[in-house]
């Protein structure tokens, strides 16, 4: 990625799809070049949420809603320490920001860490060909990074793919730090950092929860030298098929059968733990207003995604995995993707959406208290 800083809100910009459909617009945010797989995020609100996901590293998000930024940007809302996306999409960016708790603009923002993106540009079109034609690799061009379309086309299909991209420790933190509980503390978590957002250990010590966040690279011992009455596996950018380490890591809590919760990347690798194999999503699920059934319960939710892999598991019948009974608890509505395992057998379930709510609806709260319900269990 090369940035420059100057003239973004003047500098043409251009963005060219890995099978050759480009995009003319204008630059936003820094101006310069970058590359990644793009994608597209369905939620009306909530971007900067988003931006600061380290589930997106390496990615190009593109807005389905047409105005984005109307709300600017404060120090309040951020996931993690950084904006993550490799470059954003929009279509009709606010010109000045209104809201009472913002301190900066989103362009500005974009500017001011090196995030090249592109405005003004019909992203319904964008969105529709990525639906059609699957997610892609892209490059965003603006201002001297801006050349003849065979040449920019050239550098797009030289960027790593993601399938096989093995990113979760690039975004993982490399210590260990701890979320203290709020209130009075009842029990102790181990939560395997893959990509973490920061609403995550805070809904687990809203809870009582004293949460232990380790790197990714943390093994068995590290995981229960906290002396933990749980463990928790987080989302996380890359193709599954490469956590082979967590896998192991999993496999041992498993063995020990502690109490287990798994988010997003945590479900991929808690399938590929217990056998299943995982696979790449046509396009993917992003946005805040994806339909899951949970069918533990019957009960429909509206729930936040970010995931393009998702777990091979059969949803007809219960499955018998080296661990136990398991069977699929939740699924997606729109296309029966599966969206939550669990073992019928032994303390441990997970979810492929975010129950953490940063942001969105908080209609899957309830997992945070089931995963508090399964240590009370194993303590009694």
């Amino acid at each position: 990625m090369t940035i420059s800083t100057r003239g973004a809100a003047k500098a043409p910009a251009v963005l060219v799809l890995e099978d050759g459909r480009a995009f003319r617009g204008r630059a936003y945010g820094a101006v310069g070049e970058t590359f990644g797989e793009a994608v597209f995020s369905t939620g009306m609100t909530g971007y900067q949420e988003t931006l600061t996901d380290p589930s997106y590293h390496r990615q190009v998000v593109v807005m389905t809603a047409p105005h984005v930024g109307n709300t600017g940007v404060n120090d309040e809302d951020p996931e993690s320490k950084r904006i993550w996306v490799a470059g954003y999409v929009v279509r009709d960016p606010a010109r000045v920001p209104s809201n009472w708790r913002s301190q900066r603009s989103l362009d500005e923002e974009l500017e001011h860490q090196g995030v090249v993106g592109i405005s003004g540009i019909d992203t319904r079109a964008l969105t529709r060909h990525l639906r059609e034609r699957g997610a892609m690799r892209v490059g965003i061009f603006s201002g001297d990074a801006i050349a003849d379309e065979a040449t920019l086309l050239a550098r797009v299909k030289e960027a790593p793919e993601m399938v096989g991209a093995d990113l979760s420790t690039e975004v993982a933190t490399k210590e260990t730090y701890v979320v203290p509980a709020i209130g009075t503390k009842k029990f102790t978590v181990a939560a395997i950092d893959l990509g973490i957002k920061g609403m995550t250990p805070h809904r687990m010590a809203e809870r009582g929860i004293e949460v232990h966040v380790l790197p990714a690279t943390a093994t068995l011992e590290e995981v229960y030298a906290v002396e933990p009455d749980g463990v928790f596996f987080s989302n996380g950018p890359g193709d599954p098929a490469t956590a082979d380490h967590p896998v192991s890591v999993m496999q041992g809590v498993l063995e020990r059968k502690t109490p287990l919760f798994g988010i997003c990347f945590g479900n991929q690798i808690l399938g590929r733990a217990l056998g299943f194999g995982t696979y790449k999503l046509k396009y993917g699920h992003r946005g805040i207003n994806q339909p899951v059934q949970d069918r533990t319960t019957g009960k429909v939710e509206v729930t936040a995604h970010n995931h393009g892999f998702a777990v091979d598991a059969p949803l007809d019948r219960v499955s018998d995995t080296k661990f136990g009974r398991a069977e699929v608890s939740h699924v997606c509505l729109n296309d029966q993707v599966v969206e939550g395992l669990q073992l019928l057998d032994q303390p441990a379930f997970s979810v492929q959406y975010h129950p953490e709510a940063a942001a969105g609806p908080h209609d899957a709260a309830y997992l945070f208290d089931r995963f508090v319900s399964l240590m009370e269990g194993q303590r009694a």
